[in-house]
């Protein structure tokens, strides 16, 4: 069953049109949630909206938007002058313009979506649009309302669907040029040079996000489990600290000299000047802990762990109060009001 979708309209190409769902790419459902309880009772704790000069809880009916035009002085916004005010776009996702792919820098690109066609009389002409993109090797650019806000959308042919980004606009962006313009230009030494490439050469390596866990979600998901099962919890690791390494040409030589030592039988490669590699005469400090200078060592990933079903006080399938993303499905489209 495919996930619900956060945003029902059409997708519009000059006068062809289709129903489409715009659906998250991504999800933080996995994650352990917590919530806050009461030390005393262990009882869930309910958060009210109240009224700190008159200390009366205001009910949700009477929680309306408003614009502080100057300190404690607000302008009142209704959600029907917001409705009313509702871009085109609301409904439509209309493809304004095709760019290649390679022009669109990836500090513009946002959130991830999938869009897909919403019923069977949609994807002859879904398929159309979907395969003259594949075919001109171009994305479209086009506009969208999700969270009350027109968004553009980047859509780009992926499989049987299409991979669909919001775009940040550019004052959303900081440019490069305030953090990188004081960075002095450096004369780096031919040698040095070939032993960072001949690190990097042996450290290559096809992309798999599967050899990347959350460690983190991993820790939390252990300390759970151990405190619901009365044990006590796991004492925590302190991470290896990587070493004060001055002379950049023996942090270089040291770390290629750890990289050999764990680099599998076939594997070895020719160091620069077309000699092998001499073997290290002793191991590095500590694993996950390669000598460098200025910059840190990459930890191994722990194996991954499948959270469990929690019992007792430690309740998941309430809604998590105390993680951190984006908030509820956006709104808007055929099927839902939308703003």
């Amino acid at each position: 069953m495919a996930p619900r979708a956060n945003w029902k309209g059409y997708l519009k190409l000059s006068l062809v049109s289709c129903a489409v769902a715009l659906y998250p790419a991504s999800t933080a459902a996995s994650r352990i949630a917590f919530h806050t309880v009461n030390r005393e009772t262990g009882n869930r704790l309910r958060r009210q909206m109240f009224d700190p000069d008159t200390g009366d809880v205001v009910e949700s009916e009477n929680q309306v938007r408003g614009y502080e035009v100057a300190k404690g002085d607000y302008v009142i916004v209704e959600d029907e002058e917001i409705d009313a005010i509702a871009l085109e776009s609301t409904h439509t996702i209309d493809i304004e313009s095709f760019v290649p792919r390679s022009e669109i820098d990836e500090l513009y690109v946002d959130a991830p979506y999938y869009l897909a066609p919403d019923d069977r009389v949609a994807q002859e002409a879904f398929a159309v649009i979907r395969e003259a993109m594949r075919q001109e090797d171009v994305v479209g650019i086009a506009r969208v309302v999700l969270y009350r806000r027109e968004r553009i959308l980047m859509l780009e042919p992926r499989g049987k669907g299409l991979f669909a980004a919001t775009l940040r606009y550019p004052y959303e962006v900081r440019q490069p040029g305030a953090y990188f313009d004081d960075i002095p230009d450096v004369t780096i030494p031919p040698d040095m040079l070939d032993l960072a490439s001949h690190i990097i050469g042996r450290m290559k390596k096809s992309f798999d996000p599967a050899a990347f866990q959350d460690r983190y979600e991993d820790a939390l998901i252990n300390l759970v489990k151990a405190k619901q099962s009365g044990r006590a919890a796991p004492a925590a690791t302190a991470a290896p600290r990587p070493s004060n390494v001055v002379n950049l040409m023996d942090a270089l030589r040291r770390s290629l000299e750890s990289e050999q030592a764990l680099a599998p039988e076939g594997r070895a490669r020719k160091a620069p000047g077309g000699k092998a590699p001499s073997s290290p005469k002793a191991p590095a400090k500590e694993s996950g802990a390669p000598e460098q200078a200025g910059a840190r060592g990459t930890a191994k990933p722990l194996a991954a762990s499948k959270p469990v079903k929690k019992a007792g006080k430690v309740d998941k399938s309430a809604p998590a109060t105390a993680r951190g993303g984006a908030g509820g499905p956006a709104k808007g489209g055929r099927s839902k009001k939308s703003a």
